[in-house]
C-alpha cells in the first residue's frame, strides 16, 4: 500500500489502554471483559494440533471471516485484517498480535496462543486473546478473552447487534478449534 510504512496491511497504532492486559486476565477500567472456555478433548497431540492451529491464523480462517495479514505465522507485531460482510456492507477489523505464547517441547500443563488489539479502524476498542491450554490431566480447553468498548457513536447505537456478532464469532473460533483437535483440515 502506498504511504503504508514497511508494507503494513493496517495503519495506525494500538488504539486502547491496557495493552498486553488479556496475557495477564486483568481488563482496563471501563472495559467489559468476556471470557469463553471450552474442553476440546484430551492428549498431547489434540493440544499441539490447536496450538499449532491458533498459531497460524486457523481459528480466524475457519470462523468465516476473510482475513488478511502481514505475517503467515502469529508473532508479537504483526498484523491482520479480518473483514465480514459483503460488498459496501463489508466491515473490516484491523489489529496487531501484542503477545504470543509457542508450545513447549514436553509433557505437563502448559498454554499456547496470542493476544491481538484493535488498530483504528476496528469497529470495537480493545483486546481479544485465543489461547488452548493442557493441565495436567491432559484435558485441552480453549479459552477465548476479549474486552473491547464501541469505538465510536454509530457501533455503540447498534451495541446488541455488536455484542450479539461477538457471540457469533466467538462460537465460531471454537468450532474452528473443534475442527483443529479433531484433525480436520
Amino acid at each position: 500500500m502506498s504511504g503504508n510504512p514497511a508494507g503494513r496491511i493496517a495503519r495506525g497504532t494500538l488504539n486502547y489502554p491496557g495493552i498486553g492486559s488479556t496475557e495477564h486476565g486483568q481488563a482496563p477500567e471501563g472495559f467489559p471483559c468476556l471470557v469463553s472456555r471450552a474442553y476440546l478433548g484430551d492428549g498431547p497431540d489434540i493440544y499441539r494440533r490447536v496450538a499449532q492451529g491458533i498459531l497460524a491464523w486457523e481459528l480466524q480462517k475457519r470462523s468465516g471471516l476473510r482475513v488478511r495479514t502481514d505475517s503467515d505465522a502469529v508473532v508479537p507485531g504483526a498484523r491482520v485484517v479480518s473483514g465480514f460482510g459483503v460488498g459496501p456492507f463489508r466491515i473490516n477489523a484491523p489489529c496487531e498480535v501484542v503477545w504470543m505464547h509457542q508450545p513447549v517441547p514436553g509433557a505437563g500443563p502448559q498454554s499456547a496462543g496470542f493476544g491481538y488489539g484493535t488498530l483504528p479502524g476496528h469497529p470495537e476498542r480493545g483486546e481479544e486473546a485465543f489461547e488452548v491450554a493442557i493441565d495436567a490431566a491432559g484435558r485441552v480447553f480453549l479459552s477465548i478473552t476479549a474486552f473491547s468498548r464501541h469505538s465510536n457513536w454509530f457501533y455503540t447505537a447498534g451495541g446488541l447487534l455488536a455484542r450479539a456478532a461477538q457471540r457469533h464469532v466467538t462460537s465460531r473460533y471454537i468450532e474452528g478449534a473443534r475442527q483443529l483437535a479433531a484433525g480436520e483440515s
